[in-house]
This record gives C-alpha cells, sequence and structure tokens, in this order.
C-alpha cells in the first residue's frame, strides 16, 4: 500500500488557486530526495498555492527537503525498484487531479569496482536508473495523454553518449533511459504533452563528493537554473553546461582503442 502524508495543514488546491500562480499548479518529484530535482523544484520559483509530491523511499529525508519548499507538500513512498508498484503511485498522484510536471530524477551512482565485485548491485543500478524510469513514466505518459497536457522533464548524462570502461553500467543505464525518453518525446508529439531530456555533465553535489571534478562539470543549482529556462521556453534536449553538446560530437568520433586508454 502506499503511504502519502499531506504536510500539516495542507490541502487540496482549488482550480481558482490552481490558476492563480504563474508556475506549476501540480508537481511530482520521482525521487523526492534527489539533490538535482530538489534544485529543480527550488529554481522554478514555484507560487504558495502550488502542490509538490515527493515520491521516495526515505520518509525523513523528504520531510526534511519538504521544508525548504515554498508551497504545499505531500509525500508518497516510492521504491524505484519495485516495477509491481509503479502504477499505484502514478494513480495516487493524480487521483487529486491533473499533474501539471514530472521531474524523473530518481538514481544512484556506484563505482564500477563495486559492480564488479558484486554484480546484484549491478543490477539495482539498472532497476533504479533506468528500468525503474520506464515502468513509471509509461504510466505518468498515459495519465498525461488522458488530460491533454503536462511536462516529463527526465535527467539523463553525459554518460548516456558513449559509456566509458570507468563507469559503463552507469553509462549502459543512462544510455538506455536516454533512448526511452527520445521515444517517448516521439510517441507523445501532438497529443499536448512535452517531454524534457535534460543531459548534465559531471554535477559537483552528493552523489559525487571525494570525486575529482570532469572538466566542464556543474552544480545541481546550476542544471536546476538551466531546467528552468529551458521549461519557460521551447527546448526539448537540454545539455548542462550547453558546451557538452559541442563535446559530445566529439567523444563520439574518438577511435575505440584511443577511448580504451581513458581514465575516467
Amino acid at each position: 500500500m502506499l503511504n502519502t502524508r499531506p504536510e500539516e495543514g495542507s490541502r487540496q488546491p482549488s482550480k481558482a488557486a490552481a490558476r492563480s500562480g504563474s508556475g506549476p499548479s501540480r508537481v511530482l518529484l520521482l525521487g523526492g530526495t534527489s539533490e538535482l530535482g530538489l534544485a529543480i523544484l527550488s529554481a522554478l520559483a514555484l507560487p504558495a498555492d502550488a502542490e509538490v509530491l515527493l515520491a521516495g523511499r526515505d520518509e525523513a529525508r523528504m520531510t526534511a527537503a519538504a521544508a525548504s519548499l515554498p508551497c504545499r507538500t505531500r509525500t508518497l513512498s516510492y521504491e524505484a525498484t519495485r516495477p509491481d508498484s509503479h502504477q499505484a503511485l502514478v494513480s495516487a498522484a493524480f487521483e487529486a487531479g491533473p499533474v501539471d510536471l514530472v521531474v524523473s530524477a530518481a538514481g544512484v551512482l556506484t563505482s564500477q569496482d563495486k559492480l564488479d565485485a558484486d554484480p546484484r548491485l549491478a543490477g539495482e543500478l539498472i532497476e533504479t536508473n533506468f528500468t525503474g524510469h520506464v515502468t513509471t513514466l509509461l504510466a505518468v505518459a498515459a495519465q498525461m495523454r488522458a488530460q491533454g497536457s503536462g511536462t516529463i522533464v527526465i535527467l539523463s548524462s553525459v554518460a548516456a553518449i558513449r559509456p566509458r570502461k570507468a563507469n559503463f553500467v552507469y553509462g549502459a543505464a543512462k544510455s538506455g533511459l536516454d533512448a526511452f525518453a527520445r521515444g517517448l518525446a516521439d510517441s507523445l508529439h501532438g497529443t499536448g504533452v512535452r517531454v524534457l531530456l535534460v543531459r548534465p555533465g559531471f554535477v559537483i553535489g552528493r552523489m559525487t563528493e571525494g570525486m575529482d571534478p570532469a572538466p566542464l562539470a556543474t552544480t545541481p543549482a546550476k542544471v536546476g537554473a538551466a531546467v528552468a529556462a529551458g521549461l519557460a521556453g521551447n527546448a526539448t534536449v537540454l545539455w548542462v553546461p550547453p558546451a557538452l553538446g559541442q563535446l559530445a560530437v566529439v567523444l563520439r568520433l574518438v577511435p575505440r582503442p584511443l577511448w580504451r586508454r581513458l581514465r575516467r
């Protein structure tokens, strides 16, 4: 059963309230404690009468994250590795009314050495970073297609462009998610539902703590600001920083013997 918990004093927004703000009136964050996901919500400058649904597995951390948001919040129990529960989760999110924006940000980053030593961890990484997004977002897409509107933000990575030996399982998961996002966008074309695919580079934050930043490294705040700007425009694919788009062209052209020699 899903555990849904409105924050104290919250209530369902009325239709009038939903129309009064300039931003989305109802937002669902998949990966309710995601540093990037929360940075996106902060950058959106959500109106006070908006409602944010934080979906994740750590109730205490989601409650703490909710305190930093300027609007109503609710938490929903969400486990990316339990696909049998995803349809019910999405139904619970949409049952109170249309959801304008879904940010799919669930993810884990495990070193390749640990994955080599324990393939079970590799399976969990694939389930969290790829499979869980697929099963959840197909249910989201059906709901948004029925309501005739909405936006889905999917967080991919520059690692999706060409997996490297230093993190090829993570890169494979992101490659699958990237392809899924592009296909989902094509399938929703003309329905009123938009997909924004975001490809950040190395993000200096909680997941990469202790790692040396790669060239063109960015921060959660910069990713959040870029996504907010992209949502305000007509972007369908977003590189953060933008120079990564040009770098990606070069990465695809590096001869494979040289590519194998890259340390990271």
